[in-house]
């Protein structure tokens, strides 16, 4: 092995290591999230109310394929969410044997309330950074999750 080829493959080996510590602080956010909108909240319902935001409406089906979740696990999901208030259905427009499924006012609130401490953590973390350097972090971070070359 070349040194350059070693020098990389120990460069891919810590950035292994610390994803692994930052996906272990994300599960933990995300469950700390979850119980702030409801305590008998799981991360997976969390993730799957937040996919929900972002998607604005979505059907079940969708859902579904977006999180590469079983059908039946994404209903039982759906209902905790619609009997928590968080979500609502409405008749998809284009489809009349299927719904759209989208964050009532009350989830939208109780949401951004939920996310306050860890947004006010992560400022906290970045604070001495510069403008640059967050939208940097920011764009090799889009192009590791898309698996394309950053911007030089």
């Amino acid at each position: 092995m070349t040194d350059e080829a070693g020098a990389r493959a120990d460069a891919v080996r810590a950035l292994e290591s610390t994803l692994s510590e930052l996906i272990g602080q994300f599960r933990r956010l995300i469950a700390e999230a979850a119980h702030r909108i409801s305590p008998d909240m799981l991360p997976g319902a969390y993730k799957l109310f937040t996919t929900i935001v972002r998607q604005d409406s979505v059907t079940s089906s969708a859902l579904a394929e977006l999180m590469m979740m079983d059908k039946g696990q994404i209903s039982r999901t759906v209902r905790e969410l619609e009997d928590l208030g968080l979500i609502a259905r409405t008749p998809d427009p284009r489809d009349g044997r299927s719904s759209l499924l989208s964050a009532t006012p009350e989830g939208l609130e109780r949401l951004a309330a939920a996310r306050v401490p860890n947004e006010r953590g992560l400022e906290e973390s970045i604070a001495a950074w510069g403008i640059d350097d967050i939208h940097r972090l920011s764009e090799l971070l889009h192009a590791l999750a898309t698996g394309t070359r950053p911007a030089q």
